[in-house]
């Protein structure tokens, strides 16, 4: 009997050992394929870049001569401020909505993680999220995929990294900077501006709230399109900040009573015209495309918008009123019909022209226009490789020498058929047209002129500046060549 006893037991005490044997390999077996999980994103984690979350490309600006913005070229609706340059009621705000243990935390909110998941399974679907700002500004500035649950684990172990190179401040100024608030905003600033026409630093509490109520659909409670769905977020942020007991009650309840009132500025546009083409040109030659890429230039330029504008309206206006003469017989730009399949080429079938506005004294640029109509036809006419020859252009040079000889302004000169060779008397001046001149210039009292100068033209005048506008385009080198011997002569 004891020994049929001492059985029983030595077979009770094997299946409890069975029974705990296989959960402890089972919680073993779960521990490992976490830890393999763990160290497979981990490793993954640490192929991406860190240096990319500070990177935050935002349009160059382009100055007027008046240090007025003109223009902005292509990149990211953005404007970058620092942390102290922000209301301390929008950073409240958005911590009280987005992470309220921000600065508890080293990048993934556990709690949070556990509460909303608690609340998932309750409800049924997967309504409420659990990301940190530091998860968030993973997933914004890093290519880490789709939302799924690989996704996640990605996410949350490049958070990781991320806590561990920048600080809370770094975190969190680099979150409100790049963070996207609808209307093509991104950043604080760009939306205190668009949507309030103030500055990120200038937000009250309202204002504050509602910036902050809309990350979570920017679009979908735009105060421009929803307002009151932006007053139902603002109204839950400011809620949550009671919660928080960050704000008393009765300043929430002020707060919401406020109206939703947007005052939008209007940011400075992309203008696509034949001078923000030369700004583009000049900066492809002093910069490379990824200096260039990554934005937040300040472009100083000597260009006057006035000037810009009534230089456009003058060359429309002239070629229009030629296009209506009696003796016109080509296509004109009215009946002009872009094709479907974009824009036109260099060789527009209607009448073109080109005006660039120089300031004497400085030598800066007005104005330039390199045709009539930027969206019908890019090329740019007053730049490269439209080349023109120097023409006119010479004259100033010619007549401000005769007249510093004695040429008086009226002085009548004829315009009768020369030959080359022939010698023209005007009272005390001698003229003498070579057969140089008579191939290069049409106008004839121009042509006396220039002979009436003689060699004080390149002396007193022209110097290293004509003789480089002379030279300026190869196809007419050998023209300019035979300028310049006629000028020596």
């Amino acid at each position: 009997m004891k020994f049929f006893a001492r059985l029983r037991s030595r077979k009770k005490k094997g299946g409890n050992l069975f029974r705990y044997g296989w959960k402890i390999s089972l919680l073993v077996l779960i521990a490992g394929a976490g830890f393999a999980v763990f160290l497979f994103y981990g490793a993954w984690a640490q192929t991406f870049d860190m240096k990319k979350v500070g990177e935050m490309p935002e349009r160059n600006t382009v100055y007027d001569v008046d240090g007025k913005i003109y223009s902005r070229l292509a990149g990211a609706n953005r404007l970058k401020v620092s942390l102290n340059e922000v209301s301390p009621l929008f950073i409240a705000a958005v911590l009280a909505r987005e992470d309220s243990r921000f600065y508890e935390h080293k990048g993934i909110d556990w709690r949070g993680i556990l509460r909303a998941l608690v609340r998932d399974i309750l409800s049924g679907s997967a309504k409420e999220g659990a990301s940190s700002i530091t998860q968030q500004l993973a997933r914004n500035s890093l290519p880490l995929g789709g939302r799924t649950i690989s996704r996640k684990l990605l996410e949350a172990m490049v958070a990781l990294r991320i806590e561990r190179q920048f600080t809370k401040q770094q975190i969190l100024e680099l979150y409100v900077n790049r963070i996207y608030f609808g209307n093509g905003c991104y950043g604080v600033e760009t939306a205190s501006q668009s949507y309030f026409g103030k500055s990120a630093a200038q937000l009250n509490l309202p204002e504050a709230a509602l910036l902050a109520g809309l990350i979570r659909g920017p679009n979908r409670f735009s105060p421009l399109k929803n307002p009151e769905g932006a007053a139902e977020q603002r109204n839950v942020v400011l809620d949550r900040l009671v919660a928080l007991k960050k704000l008393s009650p009765a300043q929430a309840e002020e707060a919401k009573r406020a109206k939703i009132s947007t005052h939008p500025k209007r940011l400075p546009f992309i203008q696509e015209n034949y001078a923000m083409d030369a700004v583009q040109r000049d900066l492809n030659g002093l910069l490379t495309q990824d200096q260039i890429d990554d934005g937040g230039l300040s472009i100083y330029t000597t260009l006057d918008p006035a000037v810009q504008s009534a230089a456009q309206q003058a060359l429309e206006t002239k070629l229009t009123k030629i296009e209506h003469q009696s003796n016109f017989h080509h296509p004109i730009k009215a009946n002009y019909q872009p094709p479907e399949n974009g824009e036109g080429d260099s060789s527009m079938p209607y009448l073109q022209g080109a005006v660039v506005v120089i300031d004497n004294p400085s030598g800066g640029i007005r104005a330039l226009v390199g045709g009539r109509d930027y969206a019908q036809s890019k090329f740019n006419r007053a730049l490269a490789p439209a080349n023109r020859q120097v023409g006119s252009a010479f004259k100033p040079f010619v007549y401000a020498t005769a007249f510093a000889h004695g040429l008086l302004p009226g002085a009548a000169i004829s315009d009768g058929p020369i030959q080359a060779g022939e010698k023209l008397v005007t009272g005390q001046f001698g003229w003498k047209i070579c057969r140089h001149l008579a191939l290069l210039v049409r106008s004839h009292p121009f042509a006396q002129h220039h002979e009436c100068a003689g060699r004080s033209i390149r002396r007193t005048r022209c110097g290293a500046k004509g003789r480089r506008h002379a030279q300026s385009r190869s196809e007419h080198s050998s023209r300019s060549r035979d300028l310049h011997r006629f000028v020596r002569n």
